[in-house]
């Protein structure tokens, strides 16, 4: 369990990345449109493993590569927006997080088991 030091910072470099993801992002990953969901801490504050989802693109795989080889970047950015919230900014690692798209299989899921199986006039 995340101590409330490691939810704030979590929740200050998400709130913080969002603008330098839209600043910064045409110029390494294209039209792409990215959204920071979720920024988890570790206790000792020196790693923040920060999860994207990414929109308006079929290869996410290779964005999330563009995000990692930018990290630096994408870092001097967020750094000159929170450096008077923190003492040393945290190592930064991407990672994508799938959890929409997962939605989205599943809704497509339940709409084929259900042209599958009808509703009867009783159950409806």
């Amino acid at each position: 369990m995340d101590t409330k030091r490691q939810l704030q910072i979590g929740e200050l470099l998400r709130r913080h990345f969002s603008p330098v993801f839209q600043q910064e992002g045409p110029y390494i990953y294209g039209p792409a449109f990215i959204s920071v969901t979720q920024v988890k801490i570790s206790p000792d504050m020196s790693l923040a493993k920060v999860y994207l989802s990414i929109f308006n693109t079929d290869n996410k795989e290779e964005v999330l590569q563009k995000v990692i080889n930018h990290t630096h970047v994408l870092k001097q950015g967020l750094a000159a927006r929170i450096k008077n919230h923190v003492r040393r900014i945290p190592q930064i690692h991407f990672f994508l997080d799938d959890t929409t798209d997962e939605m989205f299989r599943v809704d497509s899921l339940f709409t084929k088991i259900k042209d599958l199986y009808p509703p009867t006039s009783e159950e409806e």
